[in-house]
């Protein structure tokens, strides 16, 4: 039995940055246990696993280690991978069925359009073990479903900021995005021209210790700097290693996430001895 796999990097137009997403059609379908062991080859951050459902597609996604409810980038990615295949016609919308509700992504020229839930934080009284963690004294703790989110003084804060992971870790949580204004409104790079803040993200407690680039962080994110810079639309960088621009518009209980994408690996994963 042959899978075919690809690997996209998702919120960015260039290949080796953004976030790399592995994309695996499954049409013949897979057992848990087979999405697990190919997630933990992978060794990315989420593989995500496609199978067409009457026209609109069953995605979920995996870490190394676990299954996960949301996942930005690897929808990104699997919305791409629809397109660049051919197997989803370039004017036609991605419909994507997953643990999260029913997911939208529309193909707007080079950039795409994906529909996801809003994900406000309610302001919480940080841990000891948060607060240790990060070394540092936040502006702000919120907390929604998934994540904690933090923000902190200043854009370099952000950018020098080296967490201990093995308290990260140890939280009741998925993960902790970090985010702060950015620094006289973003500064010109390759991936973008300006952005209203920065971010980074960390999920040790799920095997990732800092995922470069995470679309469901920016459900946290939207919410929380559109009411704080009173707009609807913005544009966040997350500054990773790798780094990535993400746009948003605020609608309502929804969040409307753009990037681009760009395959950078096509092939077959042989699983004839399962």
């Amino acid at each position: 039995m042959g899978l075919v796999l690809h690997i996209v990097d998702a919120f960015t137009n260039r290949r080796f940055a953004g976030n790399p997403a592995a994309v695996c059609f499954a049409e013949e379908g897979l057992t848990d246990e087979q999405m697990n062991h190919i997630a933990a080859e992978m060794n990315l951050s989420e593989t995500a696993f496609l199978r067409e459902a009457e026209g609109e597609w069953e995605l979920r996604w995996f870490t190394p280690q676990t299954e996960v409810d949301l996942c930005g980038h690897a929808t990104l990615a699997a919305a791409h991978a629809l397109w660049d295949t051919g197997r989803l016609a370039a004017e036609l919308q991605a419909v994507f069925l997953t643990r999260s509700g029913r997911l939208t992504v529309t193909r707007r020229g080079e950039w795409l359009d994906m529909d996801f839930p809003s994900e406000p934080a309610a302001a919480v009284t940080a841990p000891k073990e948060l607060i240790e963690a990060l070394g540092l004294i936040p502006r702000f703790v919120g907390r929604n479903r998934m994540d904690y989110l933090v923000e902190v003084d200043s854009e370099q804060t952000v950018r020098t900021l080296a967490p201990d992971m093995s308290l990260l870790g140890r939280l009741e949580t998925r993960g902790v995005i970090v985010t702060s204004l950015a620094a006289d409104g973003g500064q010109p790079s390759s991936q973008a021209s300006g952005y209203d803040f920065v971010s980074r993200a960390f999920f040790p407690a799920i095997g990732i210790d800092e995922d470069p680039v995470t679309g469901s962080a920016h459900c946290a994110l939207a919410p929380y700097w559109a009411k704080r810079l009173r707009k609807k639309e913005l544009a966040g960088y997350q500054a990773s290693s790798r780094g990535g621009l993400v746009g948003m518009k605020l609608m309502g209980d929804r969040v409307l996430l753009s990037g681009q994408a760009v395959t950078v690996l096509r092939g077959e994963l042989d699983l004839s001895s399962e």
